[in-house]
């Protein structure tokens, strides 16, 4: 197949990483992706973080990932080519890529609610992600990254936008008390967007280095779920109220249940879970002391609002990356992350 450029076609291969069935992944040789619409850009990929979903996709464990798949949605990249109806971008522009894509027309896109598109599609799960060394997009799914950030920094940008959105469903005020359930990356990003907003943060964990790693990141306290009982701590530390604000980023059958034990009445409870086995959860946990719980999936039009906070340096995110890979050892890099001995935070690729 030819790849466009400059006004001429040639012929030129690139690498791809494919996962054909779960557990079955191959580094594979592809054609090179050419523009062939007026407003998409073509972008040289320079990294890319593995994230949590990237692993549910490989073990087969994703509800929703079709195969044969190329992973990756936190993406950071340059551009080498625009289409000729390109006007926000330029050839060098230092990008990341919005994983979401929506129909724009359904009453979720018209009220500004695309995470949750009637036709939803996200990159590398319904369709092929940035796991490739150069991928074609069109220019509404770009943001440029400010000159300051790395490479690797900027590949924090996507998953802060999954923190925005939780935060924002949340709606978080300096009144709340905020429970994160799981220390992993997602948890940490959400206690580090939710500090931002001025609130008490309470993270639980059952590994002491990530809690550790939650007191170096601003919680006001933190709770070993292995070895404390979390309900009586929770109320140990809220002074008998329990917390206004639950967010269950362990995301487990077991912990959406136990989060109607652990928030207050009036209070909010925030899932990112996609388990599809059913809880035990009764009406009147709920209704008796009128609990919102809320679904939080990606996010709708939050990158702005994120790139901004890295801009002005309101997120640090150095700390986060512990472990990087040429993308080349994939299966180094996946093997590091199914480790359980391993103490590691975000881990990427380098293209």
């Amino acid at each position: 197949m030819p790849c466009k450029s400059n006004s001429f076609a040639i012929f030129i291969t690139m690498k791809a990483i494919c996962v054909k069935a779960a557990h079955e992944l191959e580094i594979q040789e592809r054609p090179m992706p050419f523009i062939t619409h007026a407003e998409e850009v073509l972008i040289k990929v320079r990294t890319a973080g593995i994230c949590g979903s990237d692993m549910h996709v490989y073990h087969g464990t994703s509800p929703v990932a079709t195969y044969p798949r190329v992973m990756g949605h936190e993406i950071a990249g340059e551009i080498i080519e625009v289409g000729s109806s390109v006007s926000q971008f330029g050839v060098g522009d230092r990008v990341v890529i919005d994983p979401v894509i929506h129909c724009g027309a359904c009453y979720p896109c018209r009220t500004g609610r695309q995470n949750v598109c009637s036709q939803l599609q996200v990159r590398s799960v319904h369709v092929d992600g940035g796991f490739q060394e150069y991928v074609v997009v069109p220019q509404r799914s770009v943001y440029k990254i400010p000159d300051q950030l790395s490479w690797e920094e900027s590949v924090m940008i996507e998953p802060f936008t999954i923190a925005e959105q939780t935060c924002w469903r949340a709606g978080l005020t300096k009144n709340d008390t905020v429970f994160i359930m799981g220390a992993g990356p997602v948890g940490l990003s959400i206690l580090k967007r939710a500090i931002i907003s001025g609130v008490k943060c309470i993270v639980s964990d059952i590994v002491e280095s990530r809690l550790q790693m939650a007191l170096a990141f601003g919680a006001d306290a933190v709770i070993d779920a292995a070895k404390e009982n979390v309900l009586e701590r929770l109320v140990q530390l809220t002074d008998g109220q329990k917390p206004s604000v639950v967010i269950d980023a362990v995301c487990t059958v077991k912990s959406f249940e136990q989060t109607l034990d652990y928030v207050c009445s009036a209070g909010r409870i925030i899932t990112l879970g996609f388990h599809d086995s059913p809880s035990a959860i009764t009406q009147l946990s709920i209704t008796a002391r009128e609990i919102d719980i809320r679904g939080s999936r990606l996010h709708n039009n939050k990158f702005p609002d994120v790139i901004e906070l890295f801009a002005s340096g309101k997120l640090q995110v150095k700390e986060m990356i512990t472990h990087q890979f040429p993308f080349e050892k994939i299966r180094e890099a996946i093997a590091l992350i199914e480790d359980p001995t391993i103490e590691k935070g975000k881990v990427i690729l380098q293209f």
